[in-house]
């Protein structure tokens, strides 16, 4: 079992930065791979950045050169930093952490925290 807190979302203006957190309650070390998907009403929920238990990190392409995946393995939290913030970067963003069961995966999620861009 994993249990998941996100934090750090709010309302901001275009081109300003967020910090996003989620704190695990399991140590990074048993987590294959924790990620951030972000979801607005109407739509699928959409992987936004990705990072695997190696370090290694994947984002999506509307993302990419604005957003930065990273995690603290001490204090058992991954972070997003969000700059140069668009309108359409608003939604709910989710925290998401991948157990390695085997042949099977577990995916964990947070409640969610609203990130709203607008002026």
């Amino acid at each position: 079992q994993v249990q998941l807190e996100e934090s750090g979302g709010g309302l901001v203006q275009p081109g300003g930065s967020l910090r996003l957190s989620c704190a695990t309650s399991r140590s990074m070390d048993s987590i294959y791979s924790m990620a951030w998907y972000r979801q607005v009403p109407g739509k699928q929920r959409e992987l936004v950045a990705v990072i695997i238990s190696g370090g290694s990190t994947s984002y999506a392409d509307s993302v990419k050169g604005r957003f930065t995946i990273s995690r603290d393995n001490a204090k058992n939290t991954m972070y997003l930093q969000m700059n140069s913030l668009k309108p359409e970067d608003t939604a709910v963003y989710y925290c998401n952490a991948r157990i390695d069961l085997g042949p099977l995966y577990k995916d964990y999620w947070g409640q969610g925290t609203q990130v709203t861009v607008s002026s």
